[in-house]
């Protein structure tokens, strides 16, 4: 089975922004590889000028703040390392049972990596303390923020493009719909480990089982 590897272009994020950020990215990708019968609704984003599409579906929005909650205590525990996040789809099928293999096994046939670049802060400089301070009593530190902000609000609005781009040229690796009843393909979405070398063996095991990929940046 071919398997499409999307790199999503890296963004320069705070401590604050990063929730509001992976939703719009994680919904956007969701939304446009969902099935069945769907509820979609536009949410306008808390942070910034940008309108995205949900599935509406209640289990799928737990999932990824339940997923983005892990990602930020992540950053928390390790503010120097590499922050990626990966969502992929799979195709689960019935294989003859032997010794050495399962019954069921998962080929994975498209990720989405997701980079953020997070600013440190000193301790005592929270995700909370940045919200509230977003108004800046200094002229210049406010005309920096505002300036930094609408930097990201562009290459945020650019990966939502990537992500639309992609969808539309790279079909022909999607398989065949599993059931009209479920709301998107099975689906997992992996964070990095604080061992960034694991992350990246386990993520070089799984491509084994599918194919070589196609990258597309």
């Amino acid at each position: 089975m071919n398997c499409e590897v999307c790199q999503l272009k890296e963004l320069d994020v705070e401590h604050f922004e990063i929730r509001e950020v992976l939703r719009c990215i994680f919904h956007t990708i969701m939304f446009h590889r969902a099935l069945g019968l769907l509820r979609p609704k536009d949410v306008d984003s808390e942070l910034f000028d940008i309108i995205y599409t949900q599935c509406g579906d209640a289990e799928v929005e737990k999932k990824i703040e339940d997923k983005i909650t892990q990602f930020i205590d992540r950053v928390e525990k390790h503010p120097n390392r590499k922050n990626q996040i990966c969502l992929s789809f799979y195709e689960v099928k019935n294989k003859q049972a032997s010794w050495f293999t399962n019954k069921v096994e998962r080929f994975y046939w498209e990720y989405w990596y997701i980079n953020l670049n997070v600013a440190h802060h000193p301790k005592g400089h929270s995700g909370k303390s940045n919200l509230s301070k977003v108004v800046d009593p200094g002229e210049s530190a406010s005309e920096e923020r505002n300036a930094r902000r609408t930097v990201l609000e562009s290459s945020l609005r650019e990966v939502m493009f990537q992500i639309i781009k992609f969808v539309n040229e790279k079909k022909d690796h999607i398989p065949a719909i599993p059931n009209l009843e479920c709301v998107t393909f099975p689906y997992e979405i992996s964070i990095s480990s604080s061992s960034d070398s694991a992350f990246g063996m386990d993520v070089i095991r799984r491509m084994l089982q599918t194919g070589h990929p196609t990258m597309l940046s």
